[in-house]
């Protein structure tokens, strides 16, 4: 491959650029067709956001993260200054990507138990939240350049997509960054092998890959041990939906800190990833189904007087070993998440 084809060789095409704009464009309108339904059809909308879209979010994240990065609705809004060249394009310095990082995994960690109490039951609440994160998306990426600061930085979902997205099997152009404009180092889309612990440039990135990987398997399972409740009407009750999801997570760190001697650190990345997806989908498909440890919450479709619960034993086996072998056994891949465009010349 001669030089010319090296510089060209993960531009989109025109007529692939304007297939990914179409799936994009599609997305986002049935992005905003759930938030239409979140208001004014609050039970479809719940339905088709927390019981449909979400429980298959891990799973994509898992095997083809690359897909989610490049249609994401969010990431649409937060790049559509960008898209437009009205964005101010101010570089984010490595301190303040550190502390983006670290207050993505925080907002996580505060709003996931909050679905308990307000966003798995109304419809407009979950609609509130939509907005507001879009809303912060618009704005960070009117003032700062292309991916740093809402899809690298400020967004709840990226420290779950670094920690699942570990051995993704396919290979995607970068339907978003026609140039690199080294908007984040490392970049996420462009780094194989990037895990929430690539980024070690300071303590904040320290602190913030170390709590997502040491806690995340546990906050999963303290997440399911919580039934849902129509609102909060006292400030014992919001710690109740808080208590489980923290134990967990200080279990979790202390399982972390003892296999830590016998595990390379990357390794036990990989255990924790595949433990917290797994742990997710043992109570959660059966969940969707009316086989949940609260029969009445998050069922998409009550098969309870149908099925056997043996299936979803079953099945929960199944999802287990399947995400323990594609995580930690299945060869891993040499690519990124997406392929990294030319770059830019220096400006």
């Amino acid at each position: 491959m001669n030089k010319a084809s090296k510089k060209t060789a993960h531009q989109l095409s025109a007529r692939s650029l304007f297939i990914w704009r179409a799936i994009q464009i599609a997305v986002w309108i049935v992005g905003a067709s759930i938030l239409f339904n979140l208001i004014f059809f609050p039970k479809l909308g719940i339905h088709l956001f927390w019981n449909i879209l979400i429980p298959v979010a891990p799973a994509l994240l898992v095997v083809g993260v690359g897909i989610w990065r490049n249609v994401c609705p969010m990431a649409s809004n937060a790049l559509f200054a960008r898209h437009m060249g009205i964005s101010k394009r101010k570089k984010l310095s490595i301190s303040q990507s550190g502390k983006l990082n670290l207050i993505a995994v925080i907002a996580l960690f505060l709003i996931v138990p909050l679905r308990h109490a307000f966003f798995d039951l109304n419809g407009f609440y979950t609609a509130m939240l939509i907005l507001s994160l879009g809303l912060i998306a618009v704005v960070t990426g009117f003032f700062f350049e292309w991916k740093s600061a809402w899809c690298s930085g400020l967004c709840p979902v990226h420290p779950v997509e670094k920690l699942y997205g570990l051995n993704h099997q396919l290979s995607l152009p970068n339907a978003h960054c026609d140039r690199c404009h080294r908007c984040v180092t490392p970049c996420p889309d462009s780094t194989p092998g990037i895990t929430p612990f690539s980024s070690k440039k300071t303590k904040v990135h320290k602190v913030s890959g170390f709590l997502m990987v040491a806690t995340f398997p546990g906050f999963v399972w303290g997440w399911f041990q919580v039934p849902d409740v129509d609102g909060i009407s006292s400030f014992g009750q919001l710690l109740g939906i808080y208590k489980m999801p923290f134990l967990g997570m200080l279990a979790s760190i202390v399982l972390y800190l003892v296999l830590n001697y016998f595990f390379k650190k990357k390794e036990l990345v990989a255990i924790f990833s595949a433990s917290a997806v797994s742990c997710y989908y043992w109570y959660r498909l059966p969940a969707l189904f009316g086989f949940g440890l609260y029969p009445l919450d998050g069922v998409l479709v009550d098969l309870s007087g149908v099925l056997p619960s043996w299936i979803f034993t079953v099945l929960a086996y199944t999802t287990t070993l399947f995400f323990f072998w594609w995580i930690l056994f299945k060869k891993p891949n040499k690519f990124s998440w997406v392929n990294r465009p030319v770059f830019a010349e220096k400006e």
